[in-house]
């Protein structure tokens, strides 16, 4: 007997109760993360992220979670659904509020479906399938969208009539490498003299490696600096992500935190440019960028090199860099498949966006095909 309800505060559930749903170490569902994002006001408020986290129960019991948050735009979502939220608005079509089971501004694989140990995963997602094909019936939600779930939970959505979507990132996979040297040999010489060239271009700057134990409030201070800069030039705002949330990471994800930092040679307290990184069980996670000075190559340094150096020398199976950016693939990272599952209340246009997936899916797996040919090695990494 499971029932499944709205859950819009995650401080109703203990950190306990909620490292019995999710064990897996991933950082992004961690109850200090997504509290982190819903204390410091990056969602709820006015963001247009209203939590609204879906839970499973059996009794008094609870026995799943789908994070979750209550849209009333596309923002922040990267796996973006512009073209179809139009299609809408010229037929005059009600496209928002929308639900998503994501992570907010963390576009990135991952459980999104956490289970007490026990639990028929079968029955929980009937569960909620139904829960929110209801919700869509009653004109609660004008569509429901997981963004970036695992594959196995991607095609058990399918099985419950969800439609599938695809995008591809980019991945940099470890194969056991002895240091970045060894990374580089497995590359062909063109892109090896590229990356050295890279890399001396940096040589000017003092880069430091710290742990979230390292960092002080001084430096979290310049890296929100960082952050703010290099959103206000590119978008024209702050950025997703408040001061506050990054403090309450800062004293509650210690331990998960992994900062690429530049500082000027000249002040040599002075962080310049950044890469906020978290560390999870097998894997390194770049998540935020920030700089206050141009230089061709540091992005490249901070958010790529150092990061896979800091995997090869603690032996971690994968650095996600974050989404977009084909410029990766010239540096070693693999292209990978990514999903989105979706469910739209029915209008007249529930025929052409099947059809739009449909289309976009074929389109995403020639470019996979295209994109493992380009890989720079000489043996092509599987």
């Amino acid at each position: 007997m499971l029932r499944a309800e709205w859950l819009t505060d995650l401080s109703q559930i203990s950190e306990n109760c909620w490292l019995t749903l999710f064990q897996s170490g991933f950082p992004f569902t961690d109850h200090a993360f997504l509290n982190a994002l819903a204390n410091g006001k990056s969602v709820d408020s006015n963001s247009g992220w209203q939590s609204q986290h879906l839970a499973v129960w059996q009794g008094e019991q609870l026995v799943a979670l789908v994070p979750g948050y209550l849209k009333t735009h596309s923002y922040g979502e990267y796996l973006f659904d512009w073209q179809i939220a139009q299609a809408y608005q010229q037929l005059q079509l009600p496209y928002y509020p929308k639900w998503i089971a994501a992570l907010p501004f963390t576009p990135v694989t991952g459980p999104r479906l956490g289970m007490r140990q026990g639990t028929d995963q079968y029955a929980v997602l009937h569960v909620v399938c139904q829960f929110l094909k209801a919700e869509l019936n009653q004109g609660k939600l004008h569509s429901v969208q997981w963004l970036y779930p695992e594959a196995e939970l991607a095609t058990s959505l399918a099985e419950q009539g969800l439609w599938l979507r695809y995008d591809v990132q980019f991945l940099w996979q470890n194969q056991r490498y002895t240091d970045f040297n060894d990374f580089l040999a497995r590359l062909n010489s063109r892109k090896r003299k590229q990356i050295a060239k890279e890399r001396a271009a940096c040589t000017g700057l003092s880069l430091q490696t710290l742990t979230g134990e390292q960092l002080t409030d001084n430096h979290w201070q310049q890296l929100i600096r960082c952050y703010q800069a290099t959103y206000l030039k590119r978008s024209g705002h702050h950025g997703y992500i408040t001061p506050q949330s990054f403090q309450l990471m800062a004293k509650t994800m210690a331990t998960q935190i992994v900062v690429f930092a530049a500082f000027d040679s000249q002040q040599p307290q002075q962080i310049v440019a950044a890469a906020l990184c978290f560390r999870g069980k097998d894997a390194l996670y770049g998540r935020y960028w920030g700089a206050l000075e141009h230089n061709d190559y540091l992005h490249f340094e901070l958010c790529y090199y150092q990061g896979i150096e800091y995997c090869i020398k603690r032996g971690l199976a994968f650095f996600d860099a974050g989404a977009q950016g084909e410029h990766k693939l010239k540096r070693g990272f693999a292209p990978v498949l990514r999903y989105g599952a979706y469910c739209f209340a029915d209008t007249p246009l529930s025929a052409a966006i099947q059809g739009y997936f449909k289309q976009e899916q074929r389109h995403l797996q020639h470019y996979l095909q295209a994109a493992e040919a380009a890989l720079p090695y000489k043996a092509l990494v599987k």
